[in-house]
């Protein structure tokens, strides 16, 4: 009989996770810091013995006194932790696992390879939704893609689902703070619980879920880029059952954002009782979903994955990739060596312990018509090939080049230029990133540092473009040369207002070459030109 020590293993996922491991024949050291709560769940299973251990300490007597085939990390929090179990157990010859969702922590665990393969034993970090079960699911929809142009990730958990100590402080340790996000073809910063969106789950014979979710920082935003053909745009968002639950939260965020509190680590302690007020409202239903779109013998496809657990099954998934990485270090079916478990289980793996459980999940895969082709339609075939490689935003692509830049004179144009935080004058290094969701294009310009964007969907036949409360509706004549965009109408805060008040821009694009170039001249009545911006691009 294998023996095992489940850290935390009467927390809210080490429990679930000590239930299994039982269930599975292993001997299972119920481990923790409160030896009253490991003793109430050891008498609670077979095989199971209660001890007092805390992961912050050496573990070096606790391991040689008891000597596990395995340890595994079910404690955490692993944002800023070190890897001291994990060391300990590689210095006495023991597997290790963890159900770490940090970043830092489970990109960084092969740091420990050469020790652990000297030592003969495997050390696996991340073993849990993210990044086992989401890298199970990438490889499978992207298994016959070309090329994989953006990965979407998303986890929205039961209001009943009550989060540990350990989940809090790790949602709370990115809350308000720069996270480094691929995309557009290079590295950028997103805000930890910014980037609200309303996500839509939807399982074939299921009532769909409809959920408030807010980017959240995990192993997934560094290993999906570096792994996944085509260096795809990687985004990964989170969100409890109530949005009001989560508005709080990003309201509480912009202290740090703007500097005003360190982290908000510090209300880690008001958390839980704040969640456990309204613990008993709500649903049993969670929910997860990962959207790839890409290329598949050339044509734009969108794969989605959508997985709904319901009668509070939600929270067994995130252990389940652990007891599948037990299953096989038992059956001496796991080489040595220090890695994530990111592409380290497939689907078909989880199938069977789903199955047990009240859990659904399926794949819908549809093609993707991207939203110049939509307005233009055939139209659109005759562009060159450099403005069609540009407007075939498939998920999310990148642009580099120049751009020269003129300015209003007038100080009204100044004021006006700055407000929409149009580019200084003079020539710049220009990146764009294109972004798509839902529909609809997020254009994001930076002129050598300086950066503005604008909105893009359509609407009947025209596209529009929107700043802020206002909108821009252009129709799209073409030609074999290039395209131009001319005005029909415009909006603010949805009012139409005169053609004649419009501001005045005949924007164009051509080719040169294999370049991209654009001239998209700005000006207004009374005022005079805003701004003057032309240049050329090339697709990342």
């Amino acid at each position: 009989m294998k023996r095992v020590i489940v850290l935390g293993g009467y927390g809210g996922f080490g429990a679930r996770l000590s239930r299994r491991l039982s269930s599975d024949g292993w001997t299972v050291f119920v481990a923790g810091r409160n030896g009253e709560a490991a003793r109430l769940l050891a008498s609670q299973l077979p095989n199971a013995l209660p001890l007092v251990a805390d992961r912050n300490e050496d573990l070096s007597s606790l391991l040689a006194a008891h000597r596990p085939d395995l340890v595994i990390d079910a404690a955490g929090p692993f944002q800023g932790s070190g890897y001291h179990v994990a060391s300990a157990c590689i210095a006495h010859g023991i597997h290790y696992v963890d159900l770490a969702d940090a970043r830092d922590f489970v990109c960084g665990i092969a740091a420990l390879d050469a020790e652990a393969r000297k030592a003969g034993v495997a050390v696996i970090s991340g073993g849990s939704s993210v990044p086992a079960l989401s890298g199970a699911v990438i490889n499978l929809l992207a298994r016959d893609m070309d090329e994989v142009r953006s990965v979407n990730i998303s986890i929205s958990t039961s209001n009943r689902a009550t989060a540990g100590a350990s989940v809090a402080a790790a949602i709370l340790s990115y809350a308000g703070k720069p996270v480094r996000l691929w995309s557009g073809g290079r590295w950028r910063s997103g805000t930890g619980l910014h980037m609200l969106r309303r996500e839509r789950y939807r399982v074939q014979g299921l009532v769909p879920i409809h959920r408030l979710v807010a980017l959240a920082d995990v192993p997934d935003h560094e290993i999906v880029p570096n792994a996944v053909k085509g260096k795809p745009a990687t985004l990964f968002r989170a969100g409890p059952e109530f949005g009001f639950q989560l508005m709080a939260l990003w309201l509480v965020s912009w202290t740090v954002k703007r500097g005003w509190l360190p982290s908000m680590s510090l209300l880690a302690k008001w958390l839980l009782p704040l969640q456990k007020i309204s613990a008993g409202l709500g649903t049993d239903r969670s929910a997860m979903a990962i959207e790839l779109k890409g290329m598949a013998q050339g044509t734009a496809i969108i794969r989605r994955w959508t997985l709904i657990a319901e009668n509070g099954d939600g929270p067994e998934i995130p252990t389940i990739a652990a007891q599948l990485f037990a299953r096989a270090i038992a059956e001496g079916g796991w080489e040595p060596g220090a890695r994530h478990s990111a592409g380290l289980l497939s689907l078909a793996q989880f199938e069977p312990l789903f199955g047990g459980l009240s859990i659904s999940h399926d794949i819908e895969t549809g093609p993707y018509v991207p939203l110049y082709r939509r307005i233009m339609g055939p139209a659109y075939e005759a562009l060159p090939g450099s403005l069609r490689a540009m407007h075939d935003v498939v998920g999310a692509s990148g642009a580099a080049g120049s751009a020269m830049v003129r300015r209003g004179k007038s100080w009204p144009a100044r004021v006006v230029g700055a407000i929409m935080r149009f580019p200084p004058e003079g020539e710049h290094d220009l990146h764009v990133a294109f972004e798509e969701e839902l529909g609809v294009e997020r254009w994001t310009r930076d002129f050598g540092g300086h950066v503005f964007s604008s909105k893009f969907h359509r609407s009947n036949r025209f596209l529009v473009e929107g700043f802020g409360p206002m909108r821009f509706f252009f129709d799209l004549p073409s030609d074999a040369c290039g395209l131009s965009m001319v005005m029909r109408k415009w909006s603010v805060f949805s009012i139409r207002l005169p053609l004649w008040l419009a501001p005045r821009s005949l924007a164009t694009e051509w080719a040169e070459g294999d370049d991209f170039c654009f001239d998209v001249p700005i000006s207004l009545p009374l005022i005079g030109e805003l701004v003057h911006y032309r240049g050329r691009l090339r697709p990342l």
